[in-house]
C-alpha cells in the first residue's frame, strides 16, 4: 500500500513524522516486510521548512510520485495552501483515485477546500473547531474526538492525534494485533477515541 503524506512550509512536524513513524514501524513488524511504502510529497521537490525551522526533504513533488492508496494531508499554518489552486486540484484529483484520504489537524481545511468533506462528520485541532465550522458550514464538526472515520475519509484532531489515527488505520488495514504491537514498539499509549 502506497502512503503519500503531503507536507508544506510551516507544517506541524509531528503531523507528518508521527504517521510516518507509525507506518514505518508497522512495516518492520508486519509478516510481509513491505506492507506499506511511505513517502513525503511537497509542491516542489525542494526542502520544506516545517514548524520550528525543521527542514525536511520530500521524496516526490506533485507532478512526480507513485500512485497513492492512502493520502494524508497534514496541518500546521495551512492558510497559504488554501490559496494554491494547483495544490487544491491535486488533492482533489489524488483523492479520486486513493482508497483512503486522511487529514491530521488543520489538514481538514485543505480537504474541505478541495470539496472532499461536504456533508461529512469531521474533526480538527481543538483550537480550530470554530473556524472549521464557520468556514465550511456544510460539515458536521465533532469536538473532543481523536479521529472521525467516515469510511474513505478520516480526519483527526491536533498533532499527536495523527499517531492515534494512523494506528487505527494500521488496525483497519492489517488488524488490531499489529496496531497494538506497533504502539508497544513505539512505547506509545494508543488513545483509541
Amino acid at each position: 500500500m502506497n502512503i503519500g503524506i503531503y507536507i508544506y512550509d510551516n507544517a506541524e512536524v509531528l503531523d507528518f513524522s508521527g504517521p510516518f513513524e507509525v507506518f514505518s514501524t508497522a512495516n518492520r513488524l508486519a509478516d510481509s516486510n513491505k506492507a506499506f511504502e511511505v513517502f513525503l510529497i511537497a509542491e516542489q521537490k525542494a526542502p520544506v521548512i516545517a514548524r520550528g525551522g525543521f527542514s525536511v526533504n520530500p521524496h516526490y513533488d506533485l507532478s512526480n510520485h507513485p500512485d497513492i492508496d492512502l493520502l494524508i494531508v497534514v496541518g500546521g499554518v495551512h492558510t497559504r495552501e488554501l490559496n494554491k489552486s494547483n495544490v487544491i486540484h491535486w488533492v482533489a484529483r489524488t483523492a479520486e483515485k486513493a482508497k483512503v484520504v486522511a487529514s491530521v489537524c488543520t489538514g481538514a481545511f485543505i480537504l474541505a477546500e478541495a470539496g472532499l468533506l461536504a456533508g461529512r462528520r469531521v474533526t480538527t485541532h481543538w483550537e480550530d473547531i470554530d473556524a472549521l465550522r464557520e468556514t465550511y458550514p456544510d460539515l458536521t464538526v465533532i469536538e473532543a474526538q481523536r479521529w472521525v472515520d467516515e469510511g474513505k475519509f478520516i480526519t483527526s484532531g491536533g498533532i499527536s492525534a495523527g499517531i492515534d489515527m494512523s494506528l487505527h488505520l494500521v488496525s483497519r488495514f492489517l488488524g488490531p494485533e499489529l496496531a497494538e504491537r506497533t504502539a508497544r514498539q513505539m512505547a506509545y499509549e494508543w488513545l483509541k477515541h
